[in-house]
């Protein structure tokens, strides 16, 4: 079996962590991994697959003194903006969390479980999708696949980890009374109609980010889509209200049934029991979780869907190393290592 050197990029971060995790679990070929994180964080030892692994200064030195194969990013726009291109003209497969190459036309955005295929085209870097859509895609792609969306209302309850570590903290320490240093009004006992900056049409670049990822990766440009999204006093674990306006007709049986049947969603939806999906019970899965499964009656062709997951892990960590497996899988990986 071949094996792979892999590179984690932004490796001290949260979703950095988070990656290492996943990794660890999930076992890829490799013959090498190499953590890499800014000149701050270089010199630390992060234990890693049983062993310590020290942090190597994120620089073009150090990234061409290594035959890597693939790159996992999660370490900013910035960041990957500047390096994704200088691992990729290195021939290393660049997997990148960040919002830099999600509007390029030229780079895939890739949800595995919605369109793996477009890994092929790759032109050694490849978009991991916002986490707020990663896992709407995942429920809405089966449903488009037998009835065709017409329009999507996505209202989005984002936990504060989405936010990064800073976040996280303005939760923890609004408990006990503390002025948020990351968003601008406390977020303990609160509500913030406000996820990223403010846009001229009065969205937020979070919503808009919905609007047009939903659209590259369905691969269709003709789907009304519009969002409100809202960051709420959860740690992990995104849930979304997803009303979908179909052009074909179907009913709940047959929308329940496809989803209970779908790549990675599990169905929870029996309210009889107070069954539904809820933040507390997705964190650390990687699965999407789909409940609150209901006609819409006010169109001819309408559902209405409550989604939940674990934004660090399927909206990010797991969904890469899941891009990852499916390239190497697909041989759309440079191997480097054992050329």
């Amino acid at each position: 079996m071949k094996k792979y050197n892999v590179a984690v990029v932004g490796a001290t971060g949260m979703v950095g962590r988070k990656f290492l995790e996943v990794l660890t679990e999930r076992q890829l070929p490799v013959e090498n991994y190499y953590l890499f994180a800014s000149a701050k964080s270089a010199g630390k030892e992060i234990d890693f697959m049983g062993k310590p692994h020290k942090v190597i200064e994120l620089n073009e030195k150090n990234i061409t003194d290594k035959k890597i194969d693939i790159a996992l990013f999660s370490a900013g726009g910035d960041v990957s903006k500047e390096f994704a291109p200088v691992f990729a003209k290195h021939g290393t497969l660049v997997i990148d969390n960040s919002n830099a190459w999600r509007r390029d036309p030229r780079v895939p955005l890739v949800v595995p479980e919605c369109n793996a295929d477009d890994i092929k085209w790759h032109r050694n870097i490849i978009a991991n999708p916002n986490c707020s859509t990663i896992q709407a895609v995942v429920a809405l792609k089966p449903l488009n696949d037998a009835f065709k969306i017409k329009r999507i209302v996505y209202s989005t309850y984002q936990a504060v980890s989405g936010a990064g570590v800073k976040g996280f903290e303005d939760l923890k320490n609004g408990i006990g009374g503390a002025a948020p240093k990351k968003f601008p009004y406390p977020i303990f006992g609160n509500c913030l109609p406000h996820i990223d900056v403010f846009l001229d049409n009065g969205y937020t670049r979070e919503e808009d980010k919905m609007i047009f990822e939903t659209k590259k990766i369905l691969n269709d440009q003709n789907i009304k889509v519009t969002a409100t999204c809202v960051r709420v006093p959860v740690y992990y674990g995104h849930s979304e209200s997803i009303n979908v306006e179909f052009e074909k007709p179907c009913t709940v049986e047959e929308v329940r049934k496809i989803l209970e049947h779908a790549e990675g969603v599990i169905v929870q939806d029996d309210v009889s029991a107070l069954v539904y999906p809820m933040a507390i019970n997705a964190e650390n899965k990687d699965q999407v979780f789909v409940g609150r499964i209901r006609k819409d009656d006010t169109v001819e062709s309408g559902i209405n869907l409550w989604v939940v997951a674990d934004n660090i892990r399927k909206g990010a960590a797991t969904n890469a190393v899941q891009i990852a497996e499916k390239a190497i899988e697909m041989g759309a990986v440079k191997d480097q290592y054992n050329s």
